[in-house]
């Protein structure tokens, strides 16, 4: 038998854009083209239609929906994407309109989501967060799902309509995934606890979609997580240990990246690993300094950040990292420095940083930034050590940084006067509970060199 390839659907991308949206405009029609070849879509066309007044009925006027058609059969495409979020029967107006299948944004973002989750929490998420936005769109196209009921349990009742015997084996099977995703969430939330437990400090990487996070993270741990140049080329969360020159120990987590009009079923689906970002110590968020949009595109990460109360404007601190620094001619790679130092002296401190992945340029300083930025909770601890204690002496210098030893020739104890994480800290009292800690919270003195 001869297996042949599915034949490649054939769409063409429309970006209705309102006055207030027409200074994005060609950046957005370029991110849902982006989504669409991420599908697998064979672009026809992508273009801009400038609307002035939405439709209730089917989003845009009589005139404009006319004009559309003509060009979509021009086209030969048998998809649309409109890239906004339609009602369900806008949706259907214009499938019916048109006689193509029609794609909203939201539409077009789940199905990338389904293609790329590969871990049973996100294949759970995507799943729920699809149904419900399926939920609503119910005109009896959901009769397969029937089948999933065995023996003669799916027929419906004396009188009950097909679309409510649909919308009833959804929300069976809504809830049967909330379930499974509360047992995922239960497994994620007992991890969280136990590296809570032995408490390293947690930075996590943030960024729009595309930004080069996961290129960033493989570069600073080694990972070898999937990372490409194409929107959300992963979305399950990595999470791998880092050592950092002056002897912190840290756990840096890649998270999915964001989007603009990132739709509530997946913020909603995804609240349970959004919580790694908001519970980090340290967020970095990774911008694309060579995207024509990024003004944009920062205020969409914020928007998101806020909505799941994260960020600076939640007490949470942040660093900069514009990566991509690599793609700017002399003239923009010179004032994003000029920028970026102005903003670091402004802070006091490193917060914005150009830097390249691919390169490794600025990685150093993105490091030397992020201990500095956990060093801010640091401890300073005076430690007398008996001479058995060996093995306490060798855990301070290997997690902490050192700055004055003293041994006492006649008892043979050493004092030692250490710097730690306020994590590491505890870990050390934790770990040696016996050994008294006379005194020392707080920072350094200048005399010693801090």
């Amino acid at each position: 038998m001869i297996e042949r390839e599915a034949p490649v659907s054939r769409a063409i991308v429309i970006h209705p854009a309102s006055r207030e949206g027409l200074d994005r405009a060609d950046a957005r029609l370029e991110e849902a083209a982006g989504l669409a070849e991420a599908l697998d879509l064979e672009l026809a066309e992508a273009f801009i239609t400038p609307i002035r007044k939405i439709d209730a009925g089917r989003y845009f006027g009589r005139g404009k929906l006319d004009e559309l058609k003509t060009r979509i059969a021009e086209g030969g495409a048998d998809v649309a994407v409109i890239d906004t979020a339609l009602s369900p029967i806008q949706q259907r107006n214009l499938e019916n309109a048109w006689n193509v299948k029609v794609v909203d944004r939201t539409g077009l973002i789940l199905e990338i989501f389904g293609q790329r989750a590969r871990t049973k929490e996100g294949v759970l998420q995507v799943e729920l967060a699809r149904l419900a936005y399926e939920r609503s769109r119910l005109v009896r196209t959901w009769t397969h799902l029937e089948r999933q009921r065995g023996g003669r349990g799916f027929l419906a009742g004396p009188g009950e309509t097909q679309i409510e015997t649909d919308r009833r084996l959804l929300n069976e099977k809504m809830a049967k995934l909330r379930r499974q995703l509360d047992e995922v969430r239960r497994t994620r939330a007992l991890h969280r606890a136990q590296r809570q437990d032995v408490p390293f400090p947690t930075v996590a990487l943030v960024g729009y979609t595309n930004a080069g996070k996961s290129t960033l993270f493989n570069r600073l741990t080694g990972a070898g997580v999937f990372a490409q140049d194409m929107p959300f080329a992963t979305l399950d969360p990595t999470v791998r240990a880092l050592d950092l020159p002056r002897g912190t120990k840290l756990l840096l987590s890649d998270t999915v990246g964001f989007i603009t009009d990132l739709p509530t079923e997946l913020i909603a689906a995804f609240r349970a690993t959004l919580e790694e970002v908001r519970e980090a110590d340290l967020l970095v968020h990774v911008i694309d300094a060579s995207d024509p949009d990024l003004e944009g595109r920062i205020r969409d990460v914020e928007a998101v950040l806020d909505a799941i109360e994260a960020g600076p404007q939640h007490s949470q601190p942040m660093i900069e990292a514009w990566n991509k620094s690599d793609r700017l001619d002399l003239d923009a790679a010179e004032d994003l420095a000029f920028r970026a130092d102005i903003a670091n002296l402004k802070a006091g401190k490193p917060v914005k940083l150009p830097l390249s992945a691919v390169t490794g340029a600025g990685l150093d300083g993105l490091v030397e930034a992020i201990e500095q930025a956990l060093a801010r909770e640091d401890e300073r601890l005076t430690v007398k050590l008996p001479p058995a204690e060996s093995r306490a002496l060798a855990w301070l210098h290997e997690h902490g940084e050192v700055f004055a030893s003293d041994m006492d020739s006649d008892t043979g104890a050493t004092t030692v006067q250490v710097r730690l994480a306020s994590s590491e800290a505890g870990r050390f009292r934790s770990l040696f509970p016996l050994l008294a800690i006379p005194q020392g919270i707080g920072e350094p003195d200048e005399e010693d060199g801090y």
